[in-house]
């Protein structure tokens, strides 16, 4: 990657440090190796700088001086992203929005919350559920993540298929465009229609098109039960057949998830037992307000699973069982990683009736080429978290190519080559599979719109021309 001149840095460094607070202006080695990876396994690339904003006017006044010295600048959160969206490729100066971590009013009344972009994403569950609200997304990460990285990759979760996404939640966010001007975009109340849906584009937008320096999120009343049960199969087919069919039957749970062999070996064990024999199992869970008609719809789920060779159904019986059980499935992606020294996740989408077939096509293409493939994840909405295991790098050459045969395949299925994590570094070559010419060019021409000096987060989502 080509990166900027010593003395625009030098320049730059400069006038930051003169403009911003003291210590938020840093360029030693440590700083910029922290800030230089994230959780995809794509590298490392240290930035020039790390700046760290405290306000909206510190993002305002980077963004200008980057402008001004043509020097890019890369937004990162909390770095747990899986696709290399906030990777500074071309040096410059990596944004930590990490201090501006403020819960600046909740509205029960409203049933609204303004946060800042730094704000653990766990930190605002905690504070709505402490007044009987709820906010569904649920990335996996939620512990650690930040609702600025969510918006940033529009991020999902087991609860997306019952309640929607991150874009779903967003009602209006302070937004600092690449020129360094601020605008409201959106609106505080639930419904709203005037002018574009800005709000909508600019979520999801991977740090391309600006960044949120505050937000305001839409709550709903938390649900008053929750059941939870394990599905255990014998295999992975016959659980992915019956994710469709419990759909089909008219029931929709919140959660609908799926746990394949290599999975369930991963995580088996560690703080959760699996039944012996389990060579798949479903995770269904259903909410409401009225436990008689959650356990109704649960039974129903279960019916439909024992008609596609469901072999046994555990109920969690109180709330440390369902605890447990999470627990282990949050654990998935980290204990995998333990079964071999390097892992590549990927997380596409198949129409769910396809699902059977996609995870049949990747497990045949991960023997053909001695590779092991994982594949879990959020089922009921068709997000498969595919996951190549592999020994060294040596072994990477059969790797991207079985990446690339996985993603051709999710698009020849009518799927889309990713549902969560976005596209950034690590899947912008493969967005031309999935988006014709004109569509890009279209994309690439509002990114020129709003970043005409292409300093922006450069390098991702797009592919190399």
């Amino acid at each position: 990657m080509k990166r900027v001149e010593a003395s625009k840095v030098a320049a730059l460094k400069a006038e930051l440090v003169a403009l911003l607070p003291v210590g938020c202006v840093k360029d030693d080695e440590s700083s910029r190796e922290t800030y230089g990876h994230d959780e995809s396994d794509m590298g490392n690339f240290p930035s020039d700088l790390v700046v760290f904003a405290t306000c909206a006017a510190d993002v305002q006044a980077v963004f200008r001086a980057c402008q001004q010295h043509g020097v890019p600048v890369t937004p990162v959160a909390a770095r747990s992203g899986k696709s290399g969206g906030s990777l500074p490729l071309h040096g410059g100066i990596a944004l930590s929005l990490e201090r501006l971590n403020r819960i600046v009013a909740l509205h029960p009344e409203d049933l609204t919350i303004d946060v800042e972009p730094g704000v653990i994403t766990g930190e605002v569950m905690r504070a709505v559920e402490a007044v009987g609200l709820f906010y569904p997304p649920d990335p996996n990460s939620w512990e650690f993540c930040s609702i600025g990285g969510n918006i940033a990759e529009n991020a999902g979760g087991p609860r997306a298929l019952k309640y929607g996404v991150t874009r779903d939640y967003v009602l209006g966010m302070d937004w600092v465009l690449p020129s360094g001007e601020l605008i409201r975009v959106g609106k505080r109340t639930i419904k709203g229609v005037a002018g574009y849906d800005l709000a909508a584009l600019f979520v999801g937008s991977e740090g391309t098109l600006g960044v949120a320096t505050q937000i305001t999120l839409q709550l709903i009343p938390k649900p008053k039960k929750v059941l939870t049960a394990l599905v255990i199969f014998r295999d992975v087919l016959s659980a992915a057949r019956a994710v469709s069919a419990v759909l089909a039957r008219g029931v929709l749970p919140r959660v609908l998830e799926l746990l394949d062999d290599v999975s369930v070996k991963a995580v088996d064990g560690r703080g959760f037992n699996f039944p012996v024999g389990t060579g798949a199992a479903l995770i269904i869970e259903v909410d409401g307000n009225v436990e008689e008609g959650l356990w109704v719809e649960l039974n129903e789920a279960s019916e439909v699973c024992n008609a596609h060779g469901a072999i046994e159904t555990l109920m969690a019986q109180d709330e440390s069982q369902r605890e447990k059980l999470w627990a282990a499935r949050r654990m998935v992606s980290t204990c995998l990683r333990q079964m071999k020294p390097f892992k590549i996740s990927e997380d596409v989408v198949v129409p769910r009736s396809r699902i059977p077939q996609a995870i049949e096509a990747f497990k045949a293409m991960g023997q053909e080429l001695s590779l092991t493939v994982a594949t879990y994840g959020h089922a009921g909405d068709g997000n498969l978290h595919a996951n190549i295991l592999f020994d060294g790098l040596y072994e990477r050459p059969k790797v991207d190519q079985a990446l690339a045969r996985m993603m051709r395949l999710t698009v020849d299925l009518g799927g889309t080559i990713t549902g969560e994590h976005g596209v950034g570094y690590a899947k912008r070559e493969f967005m031309a599979l999935e988006q014709g010419e004109g569509v890009l060019n279209l994309q690439r021409s509002l990114k020129a719109l709003f970043d005409p000096a292409g300093v922006m987060n450069p390098g991702k989502i797009f592919p190399s021309q």
